[in-house]
């Protein structure tokens, strides 16, 4: 239901999507950058209605298990995080790597979205989650990205983390240089 649509409204507004998923992937963390709008999420799940991918991204369990707005969240994408102590350690919360980490090991299929910047707001550098999720659950990472200036969403190449941790990043943010978004001030460089 939502395709027909994301593609009226990529119509109507001049958006274009680029890229396909290879349908022999079944589990990676895509990442969604530059993020420095609200309106990125919006654009992105509209892009991955379009190419058919079933976009999940981590919310808290209290907003995706609420009784009013929980069904809505899951529509668009939403799974729970839970981040709750393990059998054991009954004081330290897990790490939202080790959850999501597990979602990723439990589930048979997950193309799970992160933002590396973490906010909206002007950050220095990315956050190192995304990779330390690829990583420890042995999947690759998606270059996904909003072009603000060209008006496109897509996909850039697949890569798989080789554990050198700033070669990898220095690799994958020279993909994003070129990509600028809604408030291109805001955007890691």
């Amino acid at each position: 239901m939502l395709r027909p649509i994301a593609k009226l409204i990529f119509s109507i507004t001049g958006w274009t999507v680029f890229g396909k998923m290879p349908k022999e992937l079944k589990k990676a963390v895509i990442i969604a950058a530059p993020h420095t709008s609200y309106w990125d999420f919006f654009y992105a799940r509209l892009a991955f209605a379009i190419i058919g991918i079933p976009l999940k991204v981590t919310i808290k369990k209290e907003v995706v298990n609420h009784p009013l707005m929980g069904w809505f969240v899951r529509s668009l994408g939403g799974i729970a995080i839970d981040r709750t102590p393990k059998k054991g350690n009954l004081k330290k919360k897990r790490s939202m790597v080790d959850a999501m980490v597990d979602l990723i090991h439990e589930s048979d299929e997950l193309i799970m979205m992160v933002t590396p910047e973490g906010t909206r707001k002007q950050v220095k550098k990315w956050k190192s989650g995304f990779y330390r999720v690829a990583e420890q659950a042995e999947v690759p990472i998606i270059l996904g990205y909003l072009d603000y200036a060209k008006k496109h969403a897509g996909f850039g190449p697949i890569f798989y983390p080789t554990g050198d941790y700033d070669k990898d990043v220095e690799e994958i943010m020279e993909f994003y240089r070129s990509k600028t978004g809604k408030y291109p001030e805001l955007g890691v460089k």
